[in-house]
C-alpha cells in the first residue's frame, strides 16, 4: 500500500483527496495545512508520495517543495494547482515536483498519477 502525505491550507480538500486516496487502496500518512507543517511532515512520514498545494499561506507550496527534495532529493510530489496558476506550475516542475493536478480534480485522474509516480 503506498504512503501518501496531504499538503493543502484547505480542510475541505485534504479531506476530499484524503477520501479518494484511501477509497483507491492508499494510506494517507499525514497532512499538512501548509508548506513549514509539510516539511516537518515529510521527515516524519516518509511517504511514497506527495500531494501538494501550490497557494498557501507562510510557505508556498513550491517553496516547500525545494526544501522537501533538499531532505530527500528523490522525494516524489504532485503539485495540486488551480486553474491559471501555469506559470507556477512550470516553476513547480523545475524544482522537481513529478508533476500536477488542476482543481477541480478527477477522481480517476488523481488515482492513476498517484498510482504511477509512486510506483
Amino acid at each position: 500500500m503506498k504512503k501518501v502525505l496531504i499538503v493543502d491550507d484547505a480542510a475541505f480538500m485534504r479531506l476530499a483527496i484524503r477520501r479518494v486516496l484511501e477509497k483507491n487502496n492508499f494510506e494517507v500518512v499525514g497532512e499538512a495545512p501548509n508548506g513549514e507543517v509539510s516539511i516537518v511532515k515529510y521527515a516524519e512520514c516518509r511517504p511514497d508520495v506527495v500531494t501538494m498545494d501550490i497557494t498557501m499561506p507562510d510557505m508556498s507550496g513550491i517553496e516547500a517543495l525545494k526544501k522537501i527534495r533538499e531532505l530527500d532529493p528523490d522525494a516524489k510530489v504532485v503539485m495540486v494547482s488551480a486553474m491559471g496558476q501555469e506559470s507556477m506550475v512550470k516553476e513547480a516542475i523545475i524544482s522537481g515536483a513529478k508533476s500536477f493536478i488542476v482543481k477541480p480534480f478527477k477522481e480517476d485522474h488523481i488515482v492513476q498519477m498517484l498510482k504511477k509516480i509512486a510506483g
